[in-house]
């Protein structure tokens, strides 16, 4: 009797293991199929043909990873320091300006201009470099919103940051973790592209312009895939060797 207990107990478990594992191989397969997703989206639009940021250019052509130029006036009083933006193991802040697209207009395009380094604990953060007035022309490439960090100290709840409500700030350039398109709009009455630029092209300010890029790496996936349903199938060649000798009441 206390044979056969072990033996289900046996099987039980190491079905259980075969479901499990082989579950797992599929989620990584899943994974890398995301990967290929966002890897073809990159390259589908950074074969695009380059775009000219207007007022007027429709929502349909503002493709993720499409290059782009801009022609228009820095509203550096609305510049935005978002932080614990690392390089290279550095920590430091992304500066981000809207660029405002025609004399006279509300519209502008979010511009995501490069990377400041973060200054020594106690000391006042490092003030972004100063832009110059009348028309300006930027290249870069778009990207569908700022990239989000996930904010450890409030998983799920509603964000700590908040936007002053008039511009320019007192104390300088608001920092925030997140910056979303939709609350930067409403609190600076921009009307902005949906979209952002993150700029290419440099000008010599001191801004490191090494942007990150998804992983893509799905190759990777594919074998950690491959590595559960190995484990999967020695768990199923277990499965039926304790099945068989069972059968033939010999037990575990």
């Amino acid at each position: 009797m206390a044979r056969a207990h072990r033996t289900l107990t046996a099987l039980v478990l190491l079905g259980i293991m075969v479901v499990l594992l082989a579950s797992l191989g599929r989620w990584q397969l899943r994974r890398a199929d995301e990967r290929r997703a966002v890897l073809a989206a990159i390259e589908s639009g950074r074969r695009q043909p380059p775009l000219l940021l207007t007022a007027a250019t429709p929502s349909d052509d503002l493709r993720p990873w499409r290059p782009v130029s801009v022609q228009g006036r820095w509203r550096a009083d609305m510049t935005v320091r978002l932080d614990n933006r690392n390089q290279n193991g550095r920590p430091g802040y992304w500066i981000a300006t809207p660029l405002m697209l025609e004399e006279g207009s509300n519209t502008a395009v979010l511009v995501l201009r490069g990377w400041l380094p973060r200054t020594l604990p106690g000391e006042p953060p490092e003030a972004a470099p100063a832009l110059p007035d009348g028309v300006r022309t930027v290249s870069g490439e778009l990207v569908r919103r700022v990239p989000r960090l996930f904010e450890l100290w409030n998983p799920g709840g509603a964000s700590d940051d908040v936007l002053p409500t008039a511009w320019p700030s007192r104390d300088g350039p608001p920092t925030v973790q997140n910056l979303d398109l939709d609350a930067y709009a409403r609190a600076t009455g921009l009307h902005l592209l949906p979209a952002v630029m993150e700029q290419h092209a440099p000008s010599g300010d001191g801004l490191v312009r090494e942007w990150p890029q998804p992983s893509v790496d799905y190759n990777q996936n594919l074998g950690y895939a491959m590595q559960w349903f190995a484990f999967a199938g020695i768990a199923g060649i277990a499965f039926v060797v304790v099945a068989v000798r069972a059968a033939r009441g010999r037990g575990p």
